[in-house]
């Protein structure tokens, strides 16, 4: 018979083992530092990141295009005619359908603009994608508004007063260019995004099917 341990001989529970002993089952792996070089979760991929840096060039693309809309408006929008006659300055022709003309030519071009932009941009890029429909809306908003802003720049003088007393009395003169509806400014973005949406629809990649199952 064996004698019994005392209570200095018991292992206490605090105890560790010894270096060369191992605990049973094996040894139990310390979790390791995160590895640094690895991808972050919570930033794009490199896919999102392409995404919108094509969308920024198509927003900026688009938005210098407003330019030749502009000279396009000024060139083609019907003048309103003004006279000094008296003590006031009154249209020369009492109908008036000059000012609405300068409406519609703005918004049939920046339509027309806003189809083209879109055609090209599918072209050049092959495909759809909500980041490009973006491009092409704020693009074509600031298009609008560049054009807007360009045409009346370079219409005619924003004081009728002072161009009246230019011209002098009984002379014919024009109003500056002015777009009376506003909501003329998100034509461009409507078409941009209508026809690129369409044209992905038709022409955009699809998805391969699944193999159907021989039966």
């Amino acid at each position: 018979m064996t004698a019994p341990l005392t209570p200095h001989d018991r292992p206490q529970p605090h105890q560790s083992l010894p270096h060369d002993q191992s605990p049973p089952g094996g040894a139990v792996p310390h979790p390791s530092a995160p590895d640094p070089s690895a991808p972050d979760p919570s930033e794009p991929g490199p896919e999102l990141r392409a995404e919108l840096v094509q969308a920024a060039l198509v927003a900026i693309g688009v938005a210098v295009s407003g330019v030749l809309l502009g000279l396009a408006w000024l060139w083609l929008a019907p003048r309103v005619p003004l006279v000094w006659i008296g003590d006031g300055i009154y249209p020369k022709d009492a109908e008036g359908e000059q000012a609405m003309g300068a409406d519609g030519v703005f918004t049939l071009w920046a339509l027309a603009f806003g189809a083209v932009s879109a055609a090209v941009v599918f072209w050049f890029f092959r495909r759809g994608g909500i980041a490009l429909v973006v491009g092409l809306a704020i693009g074509g908003v600031l298009a609008s508004v560049i054009a807007w802003r360009l045409g009346v720049w370079l219409g005619p003088a924003a004081d009728i007063k002072a161009h009246a007393k230019d011209v002098g009395r009984n002379v014919t003169f024009y109003a500056p260019l002015k777009l009376g509806a506003k909501g003329a400014l998100l034509a461009w973005s409507f078409a941009a995004m209508a026809v690129h949406l369409g044209l992905t629809a038709l022409f955009g990649p699809r998805d391969d099917e699944p193999a159907q199952p021989a039966g």
